[in-house]
């Protein structure tokens, strides 16, 4: 009964399966890793099947909602949100463009992202998705705008439920697969001998992209301290029993109830900190877009792919859309983020699986800072909205 009633999260079954991996992949046959990666090949052909139902089920209701009786607050707070989410994609590509290449071997790194390939499966089983990812981008947005217009209520149920059944699906098809999954790629990378370089590579990213989480936090207090005339570090004080709540967990809608009690008292009035931070919960992943960028970015340094900042401006601006869908969903940014990374990056299935490892490796930092942030854009809205009341009562 006690191992029955014992739960190991999401990150422990990660970590467990990277460790299992490496250890297994140095004493394991030929013939018993090539099945594991016959379990990849299939389970790599599901998954892109998937990945555009996941945009059209978790984007188009999402885009609806927001929508609906857009208003001047809605419509200040989500800029505000996206703005700030496009920002830590910006600030995540520079510094990651320029700390990452003095510590990835981009030779070394392709190499061993490269063998980690050459095992090739018994058999393959093809599963064509029904159409490609760009389809299903234009595909919710077309939808997702058209029901927050014509208020369509029954075709916005209709997509609720679709959006239920893919959230299903994630939690019970991919969510306990998954570490089965990057066990079998590290598996394959140990048993190539290319495992240690790519764990020695992983250490380095966690690191810088911690180091940028708190350098994010403090950038929007003081911006946000400097427009609501408040001390941003003691704005920031006070949002700390959310930022560990959220870290402890990993999950911004959880932590929902200590970010509105710290919000208010920063002194944010209760009318706008009901509104902003519950909408912020769903619309502001500061931090995981930090993460997800700068993870892209190394596992390109790695295998010497393009790192523009041409590719990368479509990328973060889209990622920026893409992190509306991602809560409330296990796993939800980087899931929601699979379309793009794939469609505008090129990232192949095996690339995917890294980036879903490296991510929820860092899970919880990246909601403590997208939940910490929410605070920020609260005391922001609050003086921005405060003007606009201000002016609206002098003219009448």
């Amino acid at each position: 009964m006690l191992m029955k009633s014992i739960k190991i999260g999401l990150l422990p079954r990660i970590l467990i399966a990277i460790v299992l991996g490496v250890l297994c992949g140095m004493f394991f046959p030929e013939w018993a890793v090539r099945c594991f990666v016959t379990f990849n090949s299939v389970f790599s052909h599901f998954l892109s099947f998937l990945i555009p139902l996941i945009i059209v089920g978790l984007v188009t209701p999402a885009i609806a909602d927001i929508g609906k009786g857009a208003g001047k607050l809605l419509v200040i707070t989500a800029l505000i949100a996206y703005g700030d989410t496009v920002f830590s994609g910006y600030l995540s590509y520079f510094v990651s463009t320029g700390i990452f290449p003095a510590l990835i071997d981009p030779s070394k790194a392709a190499q061993a992202v490269a063998t980690a390939g050459e095992l090739k499966p018994f058999f393959t089983i093809e599963i064509p998705p029904l159409f490609d990812v760009m389809s299903a981008l234009v595909s919710a947005f077309v939808m997702g705008l058209g029901i927050s217009f014509f208020e369509s209520q029954r075709l916005k149920e209709c997509f609720q439920e679709f959006r239920d059944i893919i959230a299903k699906t994630i939690e019970v098809a991919l969510i306990p697969i998954l570490p089965l999954y990057i066990f079998s790629i590290f598996l394959n990378m140990s048993f190539t001998g290319q495992a240690w370089r790519i764990i020695n590579v992983f250490i380095a990213i966690i690191g810088v992209i911690f180091v940028m989480h708190i350098l994010l936090l403090v950038f929007q207090y003081v911006i946000a301290g400097a427009i609501s005339k408040r001390n941003p570090f003691k704005a920031l004080y006070n949002m700390l029993p959310a930022y560990f709540t959220a870290l402890g967990t990993a999950s911004s809608a959880a932590t929902i109830p200590v970010t509105l009690n710290q919000v208010k008292k920063n002194g944010v009035s209760d009318g706008i900190a009901g509104f902003v931070v519950p909408l912020c919960a769903t619309i502001h992943l500061s931090g995981s877009a930090m993460k997800i960028t700068a993870c892209a970015v190394a596992l390109l340094i790695m295998q010497g792919g393009s790192i523009n900042i041409g590719l990368f401006t479509g990328f973060i601006l889209m990622l920026g859309v893409m992190m509306v869908a991602a809560p409330g969903v296990p796993g939800g940014a980087i899931m929601a983020a699979l379309g793009v990374l794939q469609s505008i990056l090129g990232f192949t299935p095996d690339q995917q699986a890294v980036m879903i490892a490296l991510y929820i490796t860092m899970d919880s930092f990246g909601t403590a800072c997208n939940v910490t942030g929410d605070g920020a854009i609260a005391l922001v809205v609050d003086r921005i909205y405060g003007r606009i009341g201000a002016r609206q009562s002098s003219e009448s």
